[in-house]
């Protein structure tokens, strides 16, 4: 059946305010000379350091060992002495255990050769690669690769679908990469169905991002297995559920995976790593990172080395504009605000934004009236508006049974609300406080 766009139901239209970035190439940042990288970049359990104080690590070197099943490896993105192994500021707001190297005349990339018995691997061999590399999922959830790609026998997946939505505003690193590496990551995309034996694969890439559409359009003409679909452009048109729905018409259940429904969801800059990782055996050291907003001089799509600290970042793009007033690891939807410009550039960092005092300041927060705007947007059909009363009056478990576990924090609400009530921040103090068994008082 033909649609013009595929789309899901509920979601919001911010402004995409991606006029900045997504005309400007990838460019490359100066070799830093120092990086901070922490253990913990990824979900499951943190990485253990296998490094110490004064030791010489050359880059792409193994620092941190995966001992958990949920877990990746973390490799130096620096040639050079390790100054020290201590918990840093991590763009979680939290302080994590990282490996700080100072960069020293040692440091060189390898010439990372292309394997030419690639395409022989075994499915086993192909995931180890990708384990090995620490591959994590680079849309910003930093989901491990290898675990995805490892369903129980029981689910049977046969649709892949490749997220190149990008529908956070600001954000373009995903869109310069589909119209700069448009081969890697369909080799990538040819890798990950191998490996998980689908019978069809589906593209999915916003209608904003016609130049994109073209270039993989042209590239998958004529091949049955891949198809590239439009999606509309909405956000969170990216969220795996919302994609799921817009392009399978199929529903993930409450509490459940895209595996349930025979789905598995990788971002174009996942497929691009996991193309590098396998043919190439190069580990995730370096990605792409937005550098945008008003408060910054000159806007940039820019490829960092991991650990580097966001103020370098900064720096290169012409510091910042006058009116700067908020840093924000992210977009505007789902980023989180920093207190710091040392934290640094992590496996999930998409982008850097940073707001002036017009975009930054918000109205003060009023009492909810009712008008059930939150409702009619939110993605997961929940109660945005109920859930977070129940949380700001500290009935914990009747927010859980409300669907608090649900809610994906994409912010539609938020946006939406003219009471410009915080609603996500209230649904993500009460899973903080169901997953802890916590009280605060109300």
């Amino acid at each position: 059946m033909f649609r013009k766009s595929f789309t899901f139901r509920g979601g919001v239209h911010p402004r995409e305010n991606k006029f900045r970035t997504e005309h400007l190439a990838i460019e490359s940042l100066p070799i830093p000379g120092q990086v901070v990288i922490p253990l913990l970049q990824h979900i499951g359990t943190p990485a253990e350091p296998i490094v110490r104080k004064g030791d010489r690590v050359k880059v792409g070197q193994l620092i941190g060992e995966a001992k958990k099943f949920v877990s990746v490896p973390i490799h130096a993105s620096l040639g050079g002495i390790v100054v020290v192994v201590e918990p840093r500021p991590h763009p979680l707001g939290i302080d994590v255990l990282s490996v700080v190297i100072d960069r020293d005349e040692t440091d060189q990339m390898p010439a990372f050769s292309k394997d030419p018995e690639w395409k022989t691997l075994s499915v086993e061999e192909m995931k180890f690669r990708i384990l090995q590399s620490g591959i994590v999922g680079m849309g910003g959830a930093g989901f491990p690769t290898h675990v995805k790609l490892s369903p129980p026998p029981d689910k049977k997946i046969d649709r892949l679908i490749i997220n190149g939505a990008e529908c956070e505003p600001y954000l373009t690193s995903d869109h310069r990469m589909m119209i700069e590496q448009t081969d890697e990551i369909l080799g990538g995309v040819r890798i990950l169905g191998k490996i998980l034996n689908v019978k069809e694969i589906i593209i999915g890439i916003e209608a904003n991002k016609q130049d994109a559409l073209k270039r993989f359009r042209k590239k998958t003409a004529g091949l049955k297995k891949i198809q590239v679909f439009v999606l509309r452009v909405k956000y969170p048109q990216g969220g795996e559920k919302q994609l799921i729905k817009a392009v399978t018409g199929r529903e993930v259940p409450s509490g459940g995976l895209p595996m349930d429904v025979g789905c598995i969801v990788q971002n174009v800059g996942t497929a691009q790593a996991v193309y590098e990782a396998v043919c190439y055996r190069k580990p995730l050291i370096e990605r792409v990172v937005t550098v945008t907003g008003p408060g910054v001089i000159r806007p940039g799509n820019i490829r960092v080395r991991i650990g580097t600290p966001i103020r370098e970042i900064i720096a290169f793009c012409g510091g910042l504009a006058e009116p700067a007033a908020k840093l924000v690891h992210g977009g505007p939807m789902m980023g989180i605000s920093q207190y710091t410009d040392t934290v640094p550039v992590i496996k999930g960092t998409s982008g850097i934004l940073v707001l002036d005092k017009k975009t930054a300041n918000q109205p003060p927060e009023k009492p909810c009236i009712s008008c059930a705007r939150c409702v009619d947007v939110c993605p997961m059909r929940l109660m945005p508006n109920r859930i977070a009363t129940l949380v700001e009056y500290a009935q914990h478990e009747a927010a859980r049974l409300q669907g608090l576990f649900d809610c994906m924090e994409c912010g539609s609400c938020s946006f939406i609300c003219p009471a410009r009530r915080n609603l996500v921040q209230y649904i993500k103090l009460g899973k903080a406080v169901c997953t802890n068994n916590t009280k605060i008082a109300s």
